[in-house]
Parts: structure tokens; sequence; C-alpha cells
């Protein structure tokens, strides 16, 4: 694996840290399986704001999101 500094002027330290982390991911990456996804992104899940809540009319509704259960 080659890495390539296209843009800045990285320390020694700060190379070594960025270079520490592309490791640590490419390693969880090879260990993980096969079929399994990464975590799901709070913001992207839509039970984050689909609780049961049924939106209530008047003039600011079209405001709110709602997933339908």
């Amino acid at each position: 694996m080659n890495i390539k500094v296209v843009r800045g002027n990285p320390t020694p330290e700060e190379l070594a840290a960025a270079l520490a982390v592309v490791r640590v991911r490419a390693a969880a990456a090879a260990t993980a399986p096969s079929g399994a996804e990464g975590p799901r992104d709070a913001w992207a899940d839509p039970a984050r704001i689909a609780d049961a809540r049924v939106p209530a009319p008047g003039p600011a509704s079209w405001t709110r999101t709602y997933w339908p259960s």
C-alpha cells in the first residue's frame, strides 16, 4: 500500500498518526465478517424520528418529518 501526500506539509508525527489510523481501519476491515456492514449513522436512522409519533395538524406541520411505521 502506498500513501502519497498530495497537499500540505505534514510533520513526521502527523504523518505517523494518519498512517496509524489507516492501518487500524484496514486491519478492522480485514477481520470483519464479509456480510457485516459498518455502524449505522445516527442521522440516517429513521428510528431516530419515527418513534410512533403522529404529526399534529397545524400551520407548521409541513416542517416536521414523518416516517410511517
